[in-house]
């Protein structure tokens, strides 16, 4: 499998190096992590950001309120099909999405590929359905007319069968190589998990958003700007599991850093350095 690392949506949210750790300017830089996977069953999708719909038409698609916090740039360019089609491909092979979870800045590009089975937990589905994500992002976090059209949805248990570094894992999902593994990460969304991917050197663990800064793992001590520090807060739906599995996840960096490489949806430091060993 060759693999392609993506940013398929820009937020730009006043704060700057409170949020990212770097910028100079009064705005941050947060992405859309999302990685294009080539495989013998078909082009796959972990993530999709913003899709077109949400450029053409943001008020019908996205919350006023997070286009507002987060300041986001929707650049028809940057959408998953877009890029897709830059890397010289059609977007009807793109046969499987897989979702860490249905957050509107992670669900947007589903729809732009009618031909792809969307993976996702069962528990995700259920509570985005009913938009059950915090008394007040619930409804603003979850934008059903992003799915509200797929008609190949495969939902998995959440959790249960053969571990993985000691996480729960689910295995042998429909139609996808046996490298490919979903990890429930539950706190940030109560169906949130991980996407494991076995390469030749290792795993690959894309976390979601599980956490946002790398300083949240790689060492004993944590390290994440206030603004994030506030946001992942606002955003949770269970504190003690949300910490409890950044916790885990940092052990984990720790304990088989030779082997686990592990990235979040939203730091641009860990985008700009696993897509520049892509292209290497």
């Amino acid at each position: 499998m060759k693999i392609h690392h993506l940013n398929c949506g820009t937020c730009c949210p006043v704060g700057g190096r409170l949020f990212d750790g770097k910028s100079d300017s009064a705005f941050g830089h947060i992405v859309c992590h999302c990685l294009l996977i080539e495989s013998d069953a078909g082009l796959i999708l972990v993530d999709t950001g913003f899709g077109t719909r949400d450029v053409d038409h943001p008020a019908r698609r996205l919350s006023p309120f997070f286009l507002t916090l987060n300041n986001i740039k929707l650049r028809a360019e940057e959408t998953a099909v877009a890029q897709v089609r830059r890397l010289g491909f059609d977007p009807a092979d793109v046969r499987h999405i897989i979702v860490t979870h249905l957050d509107f800045d992670h669900a947007g590009g589903i729809e732009d590929f009618p031909n792809a089975a969307v993976h996702v937990t069962a528990r995700e589905k259920e509570v985005a359905d009913a938009r059950r994500g915090g008394a007040f992002v619930g409804s603003r976090r979850y934008r059903p007319q992003q799915w509200n059209e797929v008609n190949d949805w495969r939902l998995y248990p959440f959790g249960g069968g053969e571990r993985w570094f000691g996480f729960d894992a689910v295995r042998d999902l429909d139609g996808l190589p046996p490298e490919i593994l979903l990890i429930p990460l539950a706190g940030h969304t109560w169906g949130h998990a991980g996407v494991a991917i076995r390469e030749p050197g290792g795993w690959m663990l894309h976390a979601g958003d599980a956490y946002f800064y790398r300083g949240e793992i790689g060492a004993r001590q944590y390290s994440c700007t206030p603004a994030l520090r506030g946001y992942q807060r606002m955003m949770e739906v269970d504190r003690t599991a949300r910490l409890h599995n950044q916790s885990r996840l940092r052990q984990l960096s720790l304990d088989h850093a030779d082997g686990v490489r592990i990235f979040c949806a939203h730091d641009p430091v860990e985008l700009d350095i696993l897509a520049a060993q892509a292209e290497g």
